[in-house]
């Protein structure tokens, strides 16, 4: 048995085995800054960013130090705009109630292209992450030929094998318990515990396994780590550092009994994803036909959404979050990573 994490600090240069989740509208280049100087593999969203947005936001990482940095996008197909007139009659009544209106667009998440593809190779992260799938062949060519390590995320055991089959260097384990949009992308969405979902990818998967997906402190970390995994990604205890961009009231529901209230809903996007229950949810139910695909439902909520948040409401709010997390408390980035990376002492597992 060897020291968790030799084989992902071998195959990323990180000196811990922790992934600090990227997670679009929460994390950048605050967050990204203080993980990757903790020891964590730092990691930027890029899905919600243009190509010299990502230039931007990867430079002033790099110029906080020189350790390894992970890039993740979105592989999912951008269906047409849809005809959103149900979903906006839907919405009528909290337009009234809040005095606004539909506005603009607002920015929507895109799948990775062939402009990113050269910000790639321009940048050559250590790391390219993705999820909903992987690029189209010739792109995720280009990717591997940068010299970046590829990570994908899976669901189920199906999704891990496709991926290494691949080419994948290692693959994240998205436990049902994971906040967020689970990343599924064969056979639709059948969540699965991270317990379960561990058990059959370090058995079957011939790559390293990162475990995502409820991880928030030393216990679940330790966890993870006795049942094979070869590092841990963990988002929702993030969110409650300060430099998370969470808006207030996301921030203030976090390490309170309400946010163990959650659920998958499509509300906020348009495809699943896990968070605390607000207002939105629970009036309308987490899941409807009405909304758009994604990414196109945030479109009609962005009016509903800024005005609540102005006032320090979170009743629009994609306030996205894992299992555990009435049980995060506010801290640094440094001390939680520490506290993550105390488990290795203790434990000895397969990564």
């Amino acid at each position: 048995m060897s020291a968790p994490g030799a084989r992902f600090r071998e195959l990323t240069g990180a000196a811990l085995p922790i992934v600090q989740a990227p997670m679009a509208g929460a994390a950048g280049v605050p967050l990204a800054v203080a993980a990757m100087r903790a020891g964590a593999l730092a990691s930027l969203p890029c899905a919600m960013l243009a190509p010299e947005q990502v230039r931007e936001q990867a430079g002033q990482v790099r110029a906080s130090g020189e350790r390894p940095l992970n890039l993740n996008f979105f592989c999912h197909t951008l269906p047409e705009p849809p005809d959103e007139r149900e979903w906006r009659a839907l919405l009528a009544p909290y337009y009234a109630e809040e005095g606004v209106a539909p506005g603009e667009p607002a920015p929507l998440r895109r799948p990775f292209d062939a402009a990113m593809g050269a910000v790639v190779e321009a940048l050559r992260p250590e790391v390219v992450s993705f999820h909903f799938g992987l690029p189209e062949p010739a792109l995720l060519a280009r990717v591997r030929a940068s010299g970046a390590r590829v990570f994908g995320n899976a669901t189920t055991l199906e999704e891990a094998v496709w991926l290494a089959k691949r080419g994948c260097d290692a693959v994240i384990a998205q436990g049902a318990e994971a906040g967020g949009h689970s990343g599924w992308f064969l056979d639709g969405h059948r969540p699965v515990p991270l317990a379960e979902l561990l058990r059959q990818m370090v058995a079957a998967a011939a790559v390293p396994v990162i475990a995502a997906g409820g991880i928030v402190d030393r216990a679940s970390a330790a966890a993870a780590f006795a049942a094979g995994a070869a590092a841990v990604q963990v988002g929702t205890a993030f969110l409650a550092t300060p430099e998370s961009a969470i808006s207030t009231a996301h921030r203030a529901l976090l390490g309170t009994e309400a946010a163990g209230d959650a659920a998958f809903t499509n509300l906020f996007s348009g495809r699943e994803a896990r968070g605390i229950s607000n207002r939105l949810m629970r009036e309308l139910g987490p899941i409807r036909d009405e909304a758009p695909a994604f990414p196109y439902a945030s479109n009609a909520l962005a009016p509903l959404r800024a005005k609540g948040e102005r006032e320090g409401r979170g009743d629009y709010s994609p306030l996205w979050a894992g299992a555990g997390a009435a049980r995060v408390r506010t801290t640094s980035v440094e001390a939680l990573v520490a506290e993550l990376a105390a488990v290795l002492e203790t434990t000895r597992g397969e990564g």
